[in-house]
């Protein structure tokens, strides 16, 4: 009896303490909206680059969370798949059953996946299928588990401290470390890099076509098609030319030309072609992206900063890696999962909460909520290093979860580990110190100094 007394007395003060968050950042959302009206550029040009902001994003998130945790709308927020309308869902628990239920919401990157491929599906687009299950145990059997520590982490590691320790106390966090180490990673591993400026450019926009041109842009449309018939290009080159002059390397490309021998299903050419776009694409911008977005959150906190760097210099792993998820977690590289309704159904049955979702709608599951949703995730707004995995949605979550987490698990901690440990990590002076996306949703730049 005691104990439940207690409980509904922690739950009552939990829910008020949401419902004070969420009146809070109406207010502070009120602010926002007044100092747009002075703002550099206008209102509306105030007020966009204002919810452009993280910050701002997350001031939203607490207001959906504490009053309209799910929110359907007739609005056609995205414009790149065919939709009927928007719901958003803030909640974790409610995030997770959306990411969970595959019957129901289904993943729409296929029909511009086709358009890459010029034919075929990649798996990051496909339902519960033979197909799916087809490609990706295949993929698995080429990308082993045990290759990541053996052999993608210790290189990664190592050309990041030589490429940090000869920077000379000067470096271009994405430009030097965050793209060139994971383009060799698709170089050296996956063996099929090419030219590593193509490869970069090419993958960089093909992600941006895929999974982040909301607005569906004809110009960004255009350069992706572009790109992309010179990826399967290069890409049908090199199957060919490893299979006129062998090679013993123990890359990805050999393994499943290994399978391609053995008659494994969907290990044709072809085939391989059509994987390799796809881990290609989520390869080089993801881990480059993430990298900035981790520095970036980590200046913002001095003392965050200061743990890191200590973690670095005495070489432990884990703690390192923990600030990176920390700062992910307040500043995510996809801070929505979207995901299109089947069928009428619900999101949130026998709750408060309950909503129904119109089949044709998109749902954008908004992982980056989640992740501060004060009912699962204890002391949300601390930055801490203490926190269980499963407190995070950082590469997804369920059937659809990225394909390389496990990589980018040690990737992204071994880049920046020798750049933490270096004395006086600081911005660049200038609008140089801040991350410049050059035009795309991806870092281009971002000028880091340090004591040499």
């Amino acid at each position: 009896m005691i104990t439940a007394i207690k409980n509904v007395i922690v739950t009552a003060i939990q829910v008020l303490w949401v419902w004070l968050e969420g009146l809070w950042a109406i207010v502070c959302l009120i602010g926002i909206g007044l100092g747009a009206l002075v703002g550099k550029g206008g209102p509306k040009v105030a007020l966009g680059a204002a919810f452009a902001k993280v910050s701002t994003q997350l001031t939203v998130m607490k207001v959906l969370r504490a009053f309209i945790p799910n929110l359907s709308l007739k609005l056609k927020i995205m414009n790149a798949y065919e939709n009927t309308g928007t719901a958003i869902i803030t909640r974790y628990n409610d995030c997770v059953d959306v990411l969970n239920r595959n019957e129901d919401f289904e993943v729409v990157y296929g029909s511009r996946m086709r358009k890459l491929t010029a034919g075929e599906n990649f798996f990051l687009g496909m339902q519960p299928s033979w197909d799916y299950t087809r490609d990706t145990s295949a993929m698995r059997l080429a990308m082993r588990r045990t290759d990541v520590e053996q052999f993608v982490e210790a290189r990664a590691a190592k050309l990041a401290a030589e490429i940090v320790s000869g920077s000379n106390g000067k470096i271009d966090l994405p430009a030097q470390l965050g793209q060139q180490i994971p383009w060799d990673m698709t170089n050296q591993y996956f063996g099929a890099g090419g030219n590593s400026k193509d490869m970069i450019d090419w993958t960089t926009v093909l992600f941006w076509y895929l999974f982040e041109d909301l607005p569906a842009d004809p110009e960004v449309e255009a350069k992706a098609m572009d790109y992309a018939a010179k990826l399967r290009n290069y890409l049908d080159e090199a199957v060919a030319d490893r299979k006129k002059n062998p090679t013993d390397a123990a890359d990805v490309l050999n393994r499943c030309l290994a399978l391609q021998s053995s008659d494994t299903p969907g290990m044709e050419d072809l085939g391989i072609r059509n994987n390799l776009i796809g881990i290609l694409i989520g390869a080089i911008p993801t881990i480059s992206k993430s990298c900035c977005l981790v520095m970036d959150e980590l200046l913002r906190r001095p003392d965050a900063l200061a743990t890191a760097h200590a973690a670095a210099v005495r070489g432990d792993d884990d703690l390192v890696a923990q600030h990176c998820w920390e700062a992910l977690r307040f500043n995510p590289h996809n801070p929505v999962i979207y995901r299109r309704a089947n069928k009428d159904c619900v999101v949130a049955e026998a709750t408060l909460r309950r909503q129904k979702i119109r089949k044709g709608q998109m749902v954008f599951a908004a992982n980056m909520s989640a992740c501060f949703d004060r009912y699962e995730i204890d002391k949300p707004n601390e930055f801490r290093t203490d926190r269980p995995w499963n407190n995070y949605m950082i590469w997804g979550y369920g059937m659809h979860n990225c394909f390389g987490d496990a990589i980018n698990a040690k990737i992204i901690p071994a880049i920046m580990k020798p750049l933490l440990a270096q004395k006086n990590l600081r911005r660049a002076a200038g609008d140089v110190g801040q991350i410049d996306t050059g035009g795309t949703p991806h870092p281009q730049h971002f000028h880091l100094e340090f004591d040499a």
